[in-house]
């Protein structure tokens, strides 16, 4: 995997076609902090004859851009993230020197969230599936490897799906997409102590490594949003995983529906524990996030642009009262 810094501009361009009264919209912004995998090198918003402010949560490296539009006025907000990009591979043949985290951080991302208990069904279902796994990287890989073997992408989950793990667990159902798939991760592994954090984003680019069903198909990557997520091992640091896209390979890589021990998903098994191809854009690790000035409900999580009127909030996957564009590009600009 190459080890270079790619930089990429995404616009993401929002207009709410359905008016009453004051319209707000609400975009996520590019990653606030800076990662091995990441690097935001601005995030500029436009909108005309409206007001609009990044609001920034250092926690959870969430930036909000949120725009307000009076009454009569189109609502219109653009937003240009450039990001620059690296491939992410940890080594887990032994641990290495990774520079301890804060310890309040840590426990920041053990935390349950609405969504995403830690006790009860999900404790419960954690200590069997790590039952004999003797070190954190053993637990960790057992619960990657139980979601693989146990879950299931459903192509009629709408978006990226919900998250709400305990009634996944509770119901059996273990169907869903990336934001369920990876928050089941996340919520199984906190529920051993191992701190883990969803990471909301969206493809950029296409895939080098040949997986169709992980890339980018175009410029265009208005419904490409994709969550992934990452466990804090002693000794490693943040290490990458993503069981939701073994998932997505056994379902979407032609010609579909493939077994697990076809080569392309055993590949992609092996090194989604431990790797990222950074040919994605993260946004963010937030739950509950509430959106600055709205009369709605806190959204479980933001990957989405978010608008509400007078009426309330709008549904940001109909396309009909909420027309949204995002465009990423690969350009030239320097990584620093």
């Amino acid at each position: 995997m190459s080890g270079s810094w790619r930089t990429y501009e995404v616009i993401t361009r929002v207009e709410v076609l359905k008016l009453s009264g004051t319209t707000r919209i609400w975009l996520p912004a590019a990653l606030i902090s800076q990662t091995p995998f990441q690097k935001t090198l601005a995030n500029t918003f436009i909108a005309d004859g409206g007001n609009a402010k990044l609001v920034e949560s250092q926690a959870d490296s969430l930036g909000i851009i949120a725009a307000e539009f009076p009454t009569g006025v189109k609502p219109v907000l653009t937003l240009t993230s450039r990001i620059s990009t690296k491939n992410c591979t940890v080594d887990l043949s032994a641990p290495g020197k990774a520079p301890k985290e804060d310890r309040a951080e840590l426990e920041h991302f053990l935390r349950p969230t609405k969504l995403m208990p830690t006790d009860g069904i999900v404790k419960a279902t954690a200590i069997e599936i790590t039952r004999g796994a003797k070190t954190d990287v053993e637990k960790a890989r057992a619960i990657y490897e139980w979601i693989v073997d146990n879950t299931l992408r459903n192509p009629k989950t709408r978006g990226c799906g919900v998250g709400d793990i305990r009634f996944m667990l509770e119901s059996q159902d273990l169907g869903g997409k990336c934001a369920d798939l990876n928050a089941l991760y996340v919520g199984l592994a906190r529920s051993v102590g191992l701190p883990a954090r969803d990471v909301y984003g969206i493809r950029v680019a296409k895939s080098d490594l040949g997986y169709k069903s992980l890339g980018a198909s175009s410029e265009k990557v208005t419904k490409a949003q994709h969550c992934r997520a990452e466990v804090y091992l002693t000794g490693y640091s943040w290490v990458p995983v993503d069981p939701a896209d073994v998932r997505k390979v056994v379902l979407e890589e032609p010609p579909g529906n493939l077994p697990l021990d076809n080569e392309m998903v055993m590949k992609a098994r092996a090194r989604l524990f431990g790797s990222w191809e950074m040919n994605w854009m993260a946004y963010n690790f937030a739950h509950d996030v509430a959106l600055p000035g709205s009369s709605g409900a806190p959204v479980g999580f933001l990957m989405y642009p978010q608008a509400e009127t007078a009426d309330g909030r709008l549904d940001c996957l109909d396309p009909d009262g909420f027309k949204y564009e995002i465009i990423s590009k690969e350009t030239a600009f320097p990584a620093s």
